[in-house]
């Protein structure tokens, strides 16, 4: 079975609710998080798979459409590989907060559905976020749960941002 890390998107790849951008509704307003490429192209090395896993409630709100979505992604995907840092695939849950649905973290479904489409070993990977909707859902599909802030009582680890979530990751995995 592979190994894969699922990444957050906002707050976690990118800035959100910055002075500069407050959502992403656009490809010209995504903006990586400081060394976020150089920390993918590390997990790459020794990652299968590397996911974006998000909630993004704007498309259900009607906020942006989920073509504009699409076309954020694929902004973000080349972008990194720009970097020499592969995401595999984006998945995300389009509906609004509240509405009850099966993929919105912190559900577990696009995890789940993620690691039986790669044939992922979720109890060898990781889920990292930056809330605990994030945290919830990695553990409700088995992985092991990466905080980035100040603090959560659910996850294996904390780090203030991806490079140093990275390399715990690394070492974690290797041990």
């Amino acid at each position: 079975m592979k190994k894969a890390v699922f990444l957050d998107r906002d707050g976690v790849i990118n800035e959100v609710l910055t002075d500069r951008v407050k959502f992403v509704n656009k490809p010209n307003e995504l903006y990586f998080l400081p060394h976020v490429p150089e920390a993918i192209k590390k997990l790459n090395k020794y990652f299968d798979y590397i996911f974006v896993v998000t909630n993004q409630g704007g498309v259900g709100l009607g906020f942006m459409k989920e073509t504009q979505l699409q076309k954020i992604h694929e902004h973000m995907v080349k972008e990194l590989k720009k970097e020499g840092a592969t995401i595999h695939e984006v998945v995300y849950c389009p509906h609004k907060p509240k509405s009850g649905c099966a993929c919105r973290k912190p559900k577990s479904k696009l995890i789940v559905d993620l690691g039986e489409k790669y044939n992922i070993d979720l109890e060898k990977s990781y889920m990292v976020g930056d809330t605990d909707t994030d945290i919830i859902a990695g553990k409700r599909a088995g992985t092991k749960g990466i905080f980035l802030g100040a603090k959560d009582p659910l996850a294996d680890a904390i780090f203030p941002d991806l490079i140093s979530a990275a390399e715990w990751i690394i070492k974690d995995s290797t041990a």
